[in-house]
């Protein structure tokens, strides 16, 4: 990476600050609370505690993670220069590459990365105990996950906004690159499939989820034109604004709800999959700052009031946490949520909020391309990455404080607990749990829904205890049913953002790859390959969601057992991607800060591939299950989740295709991998830095009589 001007000058990274007293006791402070929340959390055998201490334990590992190792990774390793343009400087074309506000590219940012993953991956792993799950988060957050998204973003940034796959292709060489590019694009089309049968799910036949969602595209275009056409700049005035109409949007779901407007937004699954389609192809052809960016700013404040909302709950009730510690499953692999030991699982099942590839996509999509000043990588990448830990951790806690016979009754397959709550409550019975069938009935009624049982995938879960724990502090029992309701709306909301940049981001990846064999796509600025490419993307994710929603074991739910895997397979991409850039720059002093992520991602996901394939157990194994499928439909049976012969063959084919899949994602991994091995030696081998495709140093003219001194306090903050 060539040096700068700043560099030059000194003020880029200086070696000496001055640490004040008060500095040294306030982090003293933080580091000794985390600290013994840890204790605490370490030290429990058997006891009850509360659910608080894991909130501090979080917290105070965040603060010090931010404080020390991201500005770390900034000084030593990335080195950024905010004397130099950034590509939504140089590149400013109103569309897709725009100078942004940090603030509201904060918003966009996380928005775009915290989908269904921080909220349902830590419910289903609650199974293993809170303390793996908690672990997990903490740790692989700070050293992987938030890593991953910061490097990530700033090698984007510095090759002008290239996506993922194309600068795999770039850096690695072809046939790594191209490896890269199939890989990372199907596993983005299947990502987005399941991210949008989420929504439609939560969606479906729900008049105040529906109107408090579609309220938020005018209330974010008004908020587009207000700071960039009517208020230019009052960043603080819009959001006021924004918010303001946000409450009213959910407050007014309510109302609609309980009114002779609940038909008009009552939709049918099939009717919300042709709005998601056509939303995610405006999203992703309109000027990023006219719809997509203050959308994504918008329902941050919707995600953070409501995870803020949360945790002040649990530390005003101190919920106690009834799941054990480290439960029975998590060393017998016998779980009913999901089957397998905890490693290489647990670190599948919650993957947002710890590790994502998928937020590498985002942190080469949009994101890069409206970053105003490198210094910014830093509280955008990591700092965003944090907050979703956090969004997962209030996940963990709201699982773990439910009582476990309700959570098993709510997660265990429903081939396993019947169609009754006398059923279920023996069902949970045998796993070493009780419940009575009254509680259930009870539990039901006090969330006004006809049942809970076999409610699996996580978000009704969720939603029962953020109820329970909002309840607690706000309105009691009787407000049980609204804030469940709320959670179920929240939900929804979360996961719609990922689907719009998503979208987005698949456009950028499929203009760059089609731009190596036919230049003009390859264009940000031309606009038939914007709506061709932008059609072709929610074209492949819309056939998998429309059959999924109208075939519950077709589409994307033939897909979804391949979602955890496949995601950890991009981080592996691009951990890769990132420690060979590293080295190849001549920083491989510094390449262990993604090397050591690199190996544990590519340890779990290759063993869980291995597992999947070969697995001789049908509950892990998609070939097994296909061998046992296939010799009860010879036998005449029919087993759950088919309910006729038809299923029973439907089942087959989709262990068969998942399998195969699993093993070509695997393939492709492995191949991006090796490529990346050989440029690295050769890179250490060779004399002087091999050439990157970093783009040329432009000075910026943005903040020019501020930027020396904006750069000196970026280094040293």
């Amino acid at each position: 990476m060539p040096a700068s001007p700043l560099a030059e000058s000194g003020l880029q990274a200086p070696e000496k600050s001055h640490i004040s007293l008060r500095a040294v006791l306030v982090w003293t402070a933080v580091s000794l609370l985390g600290a013994v929340a840890w204790g605490v959390l370490a030290l429990a055998r058997g006891e009850k505690i509360s659910a608080v201490w894991l909130v501090v334990a979080a917290l105070g590992s965040y603060a010090v993670a931010y404080r020390f190792y991201s500005r770390f990774i900034a000084r030593r390793v990335l080195r950024p220069d905010d004397r130099r343009a950034t590509p939504a400087e140089r590149l400013e074309d109103g569309v897709d590459f725009h100078p942004t506000d940090r603030r509201v590219l904060l918003g966009h940012h996380f928005a775009a990365i915290a989908g269904a993953g921080p909220l349902v991956g830590p419910v289903l792993a609650a199974q293993m105990g809170y303390l793996p799950g908690t672990l997990w988060i903490v740790a692989g957050v700070i050293f992987a996950g938030a890593v991953q998204d910061m490097v990530v973003l700033f090698l984007s940034m510095r090759r002008d906004g290239k996506s993922l796959g194309q600068m795999a292709r770039d850096e690695i060489g072809r046939a790594g690159g191209a490896a890269a590019l199939i890989a990372v694009l199907a596993i983005m089309i299947i990502l987005l499939g399941v991210l949008a049968l989420v929504v439609v799910n939560a969606l479906a036949h729900s008049p105040w989820g529906t109107f408090s969602v579609a309220m938020t595209v005018p209330i974010a275009l008004l908020m587009g034109f207000w700071l960039h056409r009517i208020r230019p700049g009052r960043v603080v005035e819009t959001s006021l604004i924004g918010v303001a109409l946000l409450l009213l949007a959910i407050a007014g779901g309510s109302w609609v709800q309980n009114s002779s407007l609940a038909d008009a937004f009552t939709l049918s699954p099939t009717t919300l999959v042709f709005c998601l389609i056509g939303y995610g192809f405006v999203a992703s052809v309109l000027p990023v700052w006219m719809l997509l960016a203050p959308r994504d700013y918008l329902s941050t404040f919707m995600k953070i009031g409501t995870i803020g909302l949360l945790a002040v709950g649990v530390v005003v009730a101190a919920p106690v946490l009834h799941a054990d510690a480290v439960s029975k499953f998590a060393s017998s692999g016998a779980g009913p949520v999901f089957a397998g030991s905890l490693f290489p699982f647990l670190f599948i099942t919650i993957a947002c909020g710890a590790l994502s590839g998928f937020h590498a996509l985002v942190a080469s999509g949009t994101t890069p391309k409206l970053i105003r000043k490198e210094s910014q990588v830093r509280m955008i990448g990591y700092g965003a990455m944090l907050m979703e830990s956090f969004v997962a951790i209030m996940a963990l806690i709201a699982a773990a404080t439910l009582e476990p016979g309700l959570y098993y009754a709510m997660n265990a397959p429903a081939g396993l607990l019947g169609a009754t709550a006398e059923s279920a409550s023996h069902a949970v019975a045998g796993l070493g749990f009780t419940i009575t069938p009254d509680q259930l009935t009870q539990a039901a009624r006090a969330v006004e829904e006809q049942t809970l049982i076999a409610r699996s995938g996580g978000a009704p879960t969720l939603a029962v205890g953020m109820s329970e724990i909002f309840s607690g502090v706000l309105g009691g029992t009787a407000m049980k049913a609204f804030w469940y309701h709320f959670a179920i709306m929240f939900e929804a909301l979360f996961i719609l953002t990922t689907v719009d940049a998503g979208t987005r981001v698949g456009r950028f990846m499929l203009q760059d790859m089609v731009g190596n064999v036919w230049k003009p796509v390859g264009r940000v600025t031309w606009k038939p390959g914007i709506w061709l490419c932008s059609g072709l993307v929610v074209a492949a994710w819309g056939y998998f969601l429309y059959t999924g929603a109208t075939d519950p074991l077709g589409g994307i739910n033939q897909l979804f057992p391949l979602f955890g895997i496949a995601n950890q397979l991009l981080a592996a991409i691009a951990l890769a991607v990132c420690t060979t850039v590293l080295i190849k720059a001549g920083r491989l002093r510094w390449a262990w800060v993604t090397g050591i992520p690199l190996a544990w991602v590519v340890a779990v996901t290759f063993t869980a591939s291995w597992q999947k394939i070969f697995s001789g157990d049908p509950r892990v194994g998609f070939f097994a299950q296909r061998t046992k499928y296939a010799d009860a439909l010879d036998a005449g049976q029919v087993l759950p989740p088919a309910k006729n012969a038809h299923d029973m063959h439907t089942v087959v084919t989709n262990s068969t295709v998942d399998g195969v899949l699993i093993a070509l994602f695997l393939l492709l991994v492995a191949v991006v991998i090796v490529n990346a091995a050989v440029v690295c030696v050769r890179a250490v081998r060779s004399p002087g830095a091999l050439p990157t495709t970093e783009a040329p140093y432009v000075e910026s003219r943005l903040d020019v009589p501020e930027q020396a001194a904006d750069a000196l306090v970026g280094a040293r903050s």
